[in-house]
């Protein structure tokens, strides 16, 4: 039985050649490369602007910065989410605000959201009261996360949003061409991030993206990425305390042909997708992705199933990784990662809709290129040991 990757990019001679292009040029850094790539996500978005970095958590990094989001600030996010949706808050010294998620989605619960607005000391880390007062200036963001590809219900946050003057990040850094209600993800808030590493809809190896109508927050944002060099600045003038944050001109030139091919990659995508669906739909036991209605465009970034509570999840796991496929948790909470418990006081029970998933999911094999019948060795595995 073959070994099966987790994932795999999904590259041409195209993107082979756009690399090696440069590679025949004196301009590797700060180059046309870059606008070109940032020209093509503004084409493809509607967006006014966008701001290409070197990753999603630098990309979040800098709306945080440029929100004016500081020391002991609140930012209403989820547990459920990779850790660098946290992360970016703890950088500027601010506190997530974390609320549970809904149990079919796995996105923010909006009714949490609302109440995490309305009565904010309740959710407040136990060691995070002496930092936040008053409560209500405190709170300046929220932070969604478009999870595993879908957007969160944006409406109602832009809504809540909207009524008590909070900034929104959106982080659609699994959801590159997904859509809410006919709307791309990533524009349905203040800003949009995006992240482009291999196991992506689209890679440059490493690489994000930020998109805003903003035209201050945009011009900070380029600002910030560059070591604070502001415009108008000359060579080793710095406005700002920046950031080496810059996205090379290698991997904009191979991200400008990804694009060009998006709608090719992500129907691959959809089509894998589909094969599990079919596969695993009748497994008892097995369940399989949730869409929902408002989800005009689903972005398949992974392909996460969830367990009956009566299956050993990590059992069956170390189960399949021994006949050559491997498989990864999906997501472990971030409210119980060692140093968000050493800081803010955390348990087990705190958030149980994103403890129940984390202990219950598992993201299977999954890429644009991977075959039908490595789609089917996965089924029949999982059938067979189940």
């Amino acid at each position: 039985m073959n070994k099966i990757p987790m994932s795999s990019p999904d590259l041409t001679d195209a993107e082979r050649q756009a690399v090696a292009d440069v590679m025949n040029t004196p301009m590797l850094s700060m180059g046309q490369y870059v606008k070109d790539f940032e020209q093509a996500f503004c084409e493809r978005t509607g967006a006014k602007h966008a701001i290409a970095v070197n990753s999603g958590t630098a990309g979040l990094h800098l709306c945080v910065r440029a929100a004016g989001i500081g020391k002991g600030d609140l930012v209403i996010t989820t547990p459920f989410s990779f850790v660098a949706s946290s992360n970016v808050m703890l950088f500027e010294n601010a506190i997530p605000i974390f609320v549970d998620v809904d149990p079919k989605t796995g996105n923010i619960d909006t009714a949490l959201v609302k109440d995490a607005i309305e009565n904010t000391e309740k959710y407040l880390p136990r060691v995070g009261a002496q930092h936040a007062a008053p409560l209500r200036s405190r709170l300046k963001a929220i932070l969604p996360v478009d999870v595993f590809g879908q957007p969160a219900n944006m409406d109602e946050i832009m809504a809540l949003a909207a009524a008590h003057n909070l900034i929104v990040i959106e982080d659609s850094c699994e959801a590159l061409g997904a859509e809410y209600k006919g709307k791309p993800a990533g524009m349905l808030g203040d800003f949009g991030v995006f992240a482009f590493y291999p196991n992506k809809q689209m890679t440059t190896g490493e690489g994000g993206l930020v998109i805003t109508n903003n035209d201050e927050h945009a011009d900070y944002m380029r600002a910030m990425r560059n070591q604070g060099r502001a415009p108008g600045d000359t060579w080793l003038t710095h406005t700002h305390l920046g950031f080496n944050y810059r996205l090379d001109e290698m991997s904009a030139a191979l991200g400008a042909v990804q694009m060009s091919r998006l709608d090719e990659m992500l129907e691959k995508r959809t089509q894998v997708a589909n094969a599990y669906e079919s596969r695993l739909q009748d497994v008892e036991g097995v369940e399989t992705q949730f869409i929902e209605k408002s989800t005009s465009k689903m972005s398949w970034f992974v392909y996460v199933v969830r367990f009956d509570k009566s299956i050993n999840r990590d059992e069956l796991a170390q189960a399949l990784i021994a006949k050559g496929i491997p498989v990864r948790p999906y997501f472990a909470p971030i409210h119980l990662q060692p140093y968000m418990v050493e800081q803010f006081g955390y348990q087990r029970g705190d958030f149980p809709i994103t403890e129940d998933l984390g202990k219950r999911s598992l993201a299977l094999p999954f890429s644009g290129v991977m075959s039908e019948e490595q789609v089917a060795q996965v089924c029949e595995t999982i059938a067979e040991l189940i």
